[in-house]
C-alpha cells in the first residue's frame, strides 16, 4: 500500500504469528471484542469501524480452526471465537491493512522482507502497545464512532507511533511466547500480554 494511496473504511488491522491457530487469531477476536465494549447501542457494529484479521507466516495448520485453549480465552473474555478457518500469510494481506501486528519481531522481519513498504505500520504487538503511550491524542483527527473517522484516526497513531519509535526496533521483551501445547494457564498470560495493547488501541480509535 503506497503512502499516496486512499484509504477507504474500515481501518484494517492484520494478525500475525506462526501457525495462525493460537497467538494472532486471539489478537484477532479480542479487537473486535474490546472495541465492542466501548460502542453503545447507537453506535454502528464493530465490523463496520474496523476489520480484525489474521494469518500465519507458515502454512502448516492453513484450514484449521483456533486451538481450544486460545478459543477458551476469547470466548472467557466476551469474544467470538467461532467461525475462524487459519491461513497463511500472503502479500495481498499485508496490502490491504493499515496497522500490522505480529507476536514477535521475527515476524515483523518476515512482514517487512514479503513487503517493504509495510515496515513502517508493522510492529510487534508488545511494542505497538508500549509506544501508544507516547502518543499524544490531542494531535490526532477528532473521535467519532464513524467508519470515516475511526479510519482516519487509526492512520494518524499509527503514523504517530511509528514516528515515536524512532527507527528502533521491537526488543525482545516486546515478544509473545508461543502458547501452542502448553496449558490454560500460559494461554491465559498471553492473553492478557495482548489485551494489554488491543484495550489501548480500542480506546484510542474510539476516543472513549
Amino acid at each position: 500500500m503506497a503512502d499516496s494511496e486512499v484509504r477507504q473504511p474500515p481501518f484494517s488491522v492484520l494478525h500475525v504469528c506462526m501457525g495462525n491457530i493460537c497467538r494472532s487469531p486471539m489478537a484477532e477476536r479480542l479487537l473486535t471484542a474490546r472495541l465492542a465494549d466501548l460502542l453503545g447501542p447507537a453506535d454502528p457494529p464493530p465490523e463496520t469501524l474496523l476489520y480484525s484479521h489474521s494469518a500465519g507466516t507458515g502454512g502448516w495448520h492453513a484450514g484449521e480452526q483456533m486451538n481450544p485453549p486460545a478459543a477458551r480465552q476469547v470466548a472467557e473474555r466476551g469474544g467470538d471465537a467461532s467461525g475462524f478457518t487459519a491461513r497463511q500469510l500472503h502479500g495481498e494481506h499485508i496490502d490491504s491493512s493499515e496497522l500490522i501486528l505480529t507476536a514477535t519481531g521475527e515476524q515483523a522481519s518476515y512482514v517487512a522482507a514479503l513487503r517493504p513498504d509495510a515496515a513502517d505500520r508493522t510492529f510487534t504487538i508488545g511494542e505497538f502497545g508500549r509506544l501508544l503511550h507516547e502518543v499524544d491524542q490531542a494531535q490526532l483527527p477528532p473521535a467519532a464512532p464513524t467508519p470515516e473517522q475511526v479510519m482516519a484516526r487509526g492512520v494518524a497513531v499509527v503514523a504517530a507511533a511509528n514516528k515515536a519509535r524512532g527507527g528502533a526496533g521491537p526488543g525482545p521483551e516486546d515478544d509473545l511466547d508461543d502458547p501452542w501445547g502448553l496449558g490454560d494457564r500460559f494461554f491465559d498470560r498471553i492473553a492478557d500480554d495482548i489485551e494489554l495493547s488491543l484495550r489501548k488501541l480500542a480506546r484510542i480509535l474510539t476516543g472513549r
